[in-house]
């Protein structure tokens, strides 16, 4: 029968891509590591690993045992962490990485809530719209849109929307409103900067997916920015449906194309609204409040829905 805890070594050495960086993590002599890794090869009767003086290498058969049993050994390792954490107070600083224009879309009193709720936690946001290395930078929770790309994190989605492609009515009645996707290469389209000038927007519609190649005059880096300038008239936005809402159901922004948008993936020129909440996938044994905050009260109150889409304005003829 195998051994666990070999099983778990195994994983460990996988991810850290060493015996002594693993050996470290875990607090035991190298040469112990890589002696106890010897005995699950001959237990599973197959060579896992290739060891050079420089690194190690995964066999066939090491990539395939490790697909197989890293999710199971993360999965042990969090029933066993919970059970003997389930018992303490949660307490200390939680740092949350979260776009620059969270708090426009989220309400502060939520925050208010959850700290009333618990006392002794010290929230302390770091917003920005680039991605944060959870580790380098000491970040507890990533509250983030799109997929996740980083395999040593664990992610939870916690809600899907929908971007929309949005102008003002100024900018509509000086340039047109455009009748088709391709359309859109003929306008000033907002974006976020590109090293080519241009952007690729992949839009759903009732056809599928239809990709259209956009430029214009302005770009910003912030969905916060991109907004201003569509309500200043400067072009056509591709922004995520809670943001503009408030602003087309005041008649300060149209929809254009309202029959296409971005549902609930990744956008390459925007900020989808496909949402996780990510942490860290090893995790101290003092760390329970911060997975009552990612997996908890993240799913209760930050599930963003698609709002109703608001009745046009009326025209004085």
């Amino acid at each position: 029968m195998l051994d666990l805890n070999d099983v778990a070594l195994f994983v460990q050495v996988v991810r850290a891509r060493s015996f002594a960086a693993a050996a470290r993590r875990l607090g035991i002599p190298a040469n112990t590591a890589s002696r106890r890794i010897q005995q699950l090869e001959q237990q599973v009767g197959l060579r896992l690993m290739q060891r050079s003086t420089r690194k190690l290498t995964l066999t066939d058969a090491g990539a395939a045992f490790y697909a197989r049993c890293a999710d199971q050994v993360d999965a042990l390792g969090e029933a066993a962490q919970e059970l003997n954490e389930g018992a303490q107070v949660p307490s200390g600083r939680v740092r949350v990485a979260a776009t620059a224009d969270f708090f426009n879309v989220f309400r502060m009193e939520l925050i208010a809530g959850f700290l009333a709720d618990h006392p002794k936690v010290r929230l302390e946001f770091v917003l920005s719209d680039s991605r944060a290395d959870l580790i380098e930078e000491g970040i507890d929770v990533a509250i983030r849109s799109g997929k996740v790309l980083e395999p040593t994190l664990v992610a939870r989605r916690i809600g899907t929307g929908r971007a929309t492609l949005v102008a003002s009515p100024a900018y509509l009645a000086a340039h047109g409103t455009p009748e088709s996707v391709e359309a859109l290469a003929n306008h000033d389209c907002l974006t976020l900067p590109q090293p080519s000038g241009s952007a690729l927007w992949r839009l759903d519609g009732p056809g599928g997916e239809i990709e259209a190649q956009v430029t214009g005059r302005f770009s910003a880096n912030t969905a916060h920015a991109l907004l201003k300038a569509a309500l200043a008239g400067l072009g056509i936005a591709l922004l995520p449906a809670p943001v503009t809402a408030p602003h087309v159901s005041a008649g300060e922004l149209l929809e254009v194309l309202p029959e296409h948008g971005v549902n609930g993936r990744e956008s390459t020129s925007s900020t989808s609204a496909a949402v996780s909440c990510r942490e860290p996938s090893v995790r101290s044994s003092s760390s329970c409040w911060r997975r009552w905050w990612a997996k908890d009260w993240c799913a209760r109150h930050l599930r963003i829905r698609r709002p109703t889409r608001p009745a046009p304005p009326s025209v004085d003829e």
